[in-house]
């Protein structure tokens, strides 16, 4: 029987994505990233109910590619591929802290962990207001 999931998944999200720059989680109740986190999950969660996607567990890439006005980045490549990465993965592994306030939210996951993580970019684009576009991919496997 054939596998007829999605390797490859794409989406647009409005505003800035979360960033990862202390060693408070991201995903603790009232941390100052929440509104970006829950856009990311919810533009994630959407674009993987309409094309069927179930998260990869095998060796995936990343790109990420933010768009905003010239001069105005907010945070360094690092830590806004870092804070797109933890929140896409599987959180189910954050159980040292509670994650109910993110309701469903918390079962969106594009992949499982971050060291499936094969190859990552980063490209910036110039543009009037801050979005940002996830490409989430399965990297074939050699043999």
């Amino acid at each position: 029987m054939q596998d007829t999931r999605a390797l490859a998944l794409t989406f647009e999200v409005s505003g800035l994505p979360p960033v990862k720059t202390e060693a408070l989680s991201i995903f603790a109740a009232g941390h100052r990233q929440a509104t970006r986190v829950r856009t990311l999950l919810q533009a994630a969660c959407t674009a993987a109910q309409r094309t069927g996607w179930t998260p990869l567990d095998g060796p995936i890439e990343v790109d990420v590619t933010l768009r905003c006005p010239p001069g105005h980045r907010t945070s360094d490549a690092s830590t806004l591929v870092g804070g797109v990465c933890a929140v896409l993965q599987d959180k189910k592994r954050v159980a040292n802290i509670g994650l109910a306030h993110l309701g469903v939210l918390v079962d969106v996951a594009l992949w499982s962990d971050d060291r499936q993580i094969r190859r990552l970019s980063y490209v910036e684009e110039p543009a009037e207001d801050f979005s940002y576009q996830v490409r989430v991919a399965a990297v074939p496997t050699m043999v």
